[in-house]
């Protein structure tokens, strides 16, 4: 115990010295605990507190403290004490910008404080992640996630006003955001009746959030029209800042005031509060109230025609715009990872219940194998009281075995038709393979001599080239010259278009002898969601590891409900790669061809049980088809493509699978410029292989 206590008193005297005017009056009681904690737990969360009394006063000992707690809390696995550290390292990265690093950090410590059950650090972490929605000015999910933080404090039975107020007053800003200015009052309000008075145990290490409410309030004033009142709550703001050492939001409450007198043209008073928000921004450093205040500093100087200090506070503005994120950019660089995030976050869920129920399924399992058990034990018993009794129920057996002999004769009569039509099936099947083999063949021999062809126009070209070079040493007229060379560029041109036209020639031929290949067809009971969703991954990052700098998002929208279907897999995931290599083409082509800034690549798989039949959805958001395209696009060697991009078989191969061997229907919807979907419908009953008829 006592070496526990001299190490805490070391490790406190070892900290870095801050100025007095760095510290928040909750400072110096965590810092008295942390010297009389006696466990490793105990410093973890401590330290984690310390962190977070200089959130809005000293950044770097904001860092010093969590990282400090982070080391001790991986090095003891204590989880809750590791996801407490995070979120305190992640509110740094938000104040200063990085909001896809915070984000990142904020997702770690809410899966660790969830693990660790762990109330509170997971409500402070809802309530972060709501803010970074905020600075998005994305509201609707930022209320999501604060409503979500109230809860948690709910079912935690936590009564720390601190956090409380300051999740009240963020569902307030949020509502002030959307425009919905009553709501905005009730919460602001209710939040300020909390600040009022300190609680009996003092304020946690949030402190008190006054002053951040009395600026809220003010901007509800701001946004209702009375701005002599909102000058007076940011007054009020500034002032309660002051003992709290809340830096934040007294340059906020400056900034806000003027901002104000900007709008009111009043620019004496707007550069006389821009420059007391700058000044107090740039101790923490607070980056974005920086930016704003360097801009309105620099207008207001512009106009009065001041160049020396109007470049001053441009220098000022690009400096802190250089350490910032586009809030633009990061949505849609960063729309990929939310979603899949959130994903993650409902498959652990959805484990979870399929956990729970897997138990109870087993539960009722082992009570009814301990239910036959019993009901066997009991009947073997009854037999042995009834074995005289036998006798008597023999000549209804022998009637019996009678009917079953009847029943047996009619199976092997039912066997032998099916065996018959089997027969008739194995000789058409025989018939087409040996169609398939003589289409492969004519294919190989069309491929020889079209190999040879290729071969011997391009050595043509080489010995062009050569004998252009030995008649450039025998003189001739210039005339006569002039006219050989043309005749040798256009004799070299028909070699490159002979080239060209035999490649395009191997590629129809390359693709009949895949389509003519006589691999087995053997139909499996198949998970559609599965192989689909694979084949959708599997295709795309495929295009990523030729074009690394290709992104899309892909949504999956998979129905639970569909039972395993007997299909050919190998042909129904040609016929996946085929439709996903497509869309992703549309989405890239669009891509590349677009002007739009917020244009992001979608693309969608659904699947869906229509009773007797599954459906699947493929839906890309690229250039569409147009009606006439639309019309042929199943027809073979039929391609939208430039040439040696596609030989149009793709499409025709698809339809030819799911129509013939699988006797389902594929159809195409999309309108130009903004959708292609392609629908394919399959009985769940399955189909027996139909023989392809190669000669339509």
């Amino acid at each position: 115990m006592i070496s526990r206590l001299l190490a805490g008193l070391l490790l406190v005297f070892l900290l870095p010295v801050e100025w007095a005017t760095a510290q928040s009056p909750q400072t110096a009681a965590v810092r008295q605990a942390l010297a009389r904690a006696t466990t490793d737990t105990s410093r973890v969360l401590l330290l984690a507190n310390l962190s977070a009394t200089y959130r809005y006063s000293h950044f770097d000992s904001v860092r010093w403290y969590a990282k400090q707690g982070l080391q001790l809390a991986r090095r003891i696995g204590y989880g809750k004490g590791e996801g407490r550290c995070l979120s305190r390292l992640s509110i740094l990265l938000s104040e200063r910008g990085n909001l896809p690093a915070a984000l990142r950090l904020n997702l770690r410590a809410l899966q660790l404080c969830k693990a660790a059950q762990d109330y509170e650090g997971t409500a402070r972490i809802l309530n972060q992640t709501g803010l970074l929605y905020f600075a998005l000015d994305d509201f609707r999910p930022s209320l999501n996630y604060y409503f979500q933080a109230r809860e948690h404090y709910r079912l935690g039975h936590i009564t720390d006003a601190s956090q409380l107020a300051s999740v009240l007053t963020n569902i307030g800003a949020s509502y002030e955001g959307l425009g919905k200015l009553d709501s905005a009052a009730f919460y602001l309000h209710k939040a300020f009746s909390l600040t009022q008075l300190p609680p009996a145990t003092g304020w946690s290490c949030w402190g008190n959030p006054k002053p951040y409410v009395l600026r809220e309030l003010g901007l509800l004033q701001a946004a209702s029209g009375h701005p002599n009142q909102a000058i007076h709550y940011y007054h009020r703001s500034a002032q309660a800042a002051v003992p709290e050492n809340d830096l934040r939001s007294r340059c906020r409450a400056f900034q806000y005031m003027a901002e104000l007198y900007h709008r009111r043209q009043q620019p004496d008073s707007s550069i006389l509060y821009a420059r007391k928000a700058l000044n107090v921004g740039r101790s923490l450093p607070f980056v974005v109230a920086v930016l704003r205040t360097s801009r309105l500093l620099a207008d207001a100087f512009q106009a009065r025609q001041q160049n020396d200090s109007t470049l001053k506070y441009l220098r000022i503005m690009l400096t802190a715009q250089d350490s910032l994120q586009n809030p633009k950019r990061i949505k849609q660089l960063d729309a990929i990872g939310f979603a899949e995030q959130q994903r993650l976050g409902q498959l652990e869920e959805e484990s979870a219940q399929f956990t729970e129920k897997a138990r109870t399924y087993a539960l009722w399992a082992g009570l009814g194998v301990s239910l036959l058990v019993a009901l066997a034990l009991w009947r073997y018993t009854y037999q042995q009281r009834q074995a005289n009794q036998r006798l008597l129920l023999l000549n209804d057996r022998v009637n019996q075995q009678k009917t079953e002999l009847t029943q047996q004769r009619d199976t092997l009569a039912r066997m032998v038709q099916e065996l018959r039509t089997t027969q008739s099936q194995l000789v058409l099947r025989e018939k087409m393979a040996s169609l398939g083999e003589l289409m492969a063949g004519v294919a190989h021999e069309i491929k020889n001599p079209m190999s040879s062809v290729k071969n011997f126009a391009a050595i043509s070209v080489g010995l062009c080239q050569e004998l252009r070079e030995e008649l450039a040493k025998v003189l001739l007229p210039i005339d006569d010259q002039q006219i050989i060379d043309e005749m040798f560029q256009n004799l070299s041109q028909y070699q490159s278009d002979i080239v060209k036209h035999c490649q395009r020639a191997e590629g129809y031929v390359n693709s009949m002898l895949d389509y003519s290949s006589t691999g087995p067809a053997q139909r499996q009971p198949t998970d559609l969601n599965l192989l689909a969703n694979e084949y959708m991954r599997l295709t795309y990052h495929d295009l990523r590891l030729k074009n690394r700098h290709f992104n899309a998002a892909l949504f999956s929208h998979l129905d639970d409900t569909l039972p395993l279907l007997p299909v050919v897999r190998q042909e129904l995931g040609r016929v996946m790669v085929s439709l996903f290599t497509n869309a992703l083409y549309a989405v890239h082509k669009r891509q590349q061809q677009t002007t739009e800034d917020d244009y992001v690549p979608q693309i969608t798989l659904q699947t869906r049980h229509l009773g007797e039949q599954a459906e699947i959805r493929v839906r890309d958001n690229g250039l569409g088809i147009s009606e006439e395209t639309q019309s042929a696009i199943f027809q073979r060697f039929f391609t939208t493509k430039p040439d040696g991009e596609g030989v149009g078989l793709g499409l025709w191969v698809s339809y030819d699978i799911i129509t013939r061997s699988h006797g389902g229907t594929i159809e195409v919807e999309s309108q130009p410029g903004h959708y292609t979907e392609f629908i394919i419908r399959l009985p769940l009953q399955g189909k027996p292989t139909v023989p392809v008829d190669w000669m339509s």
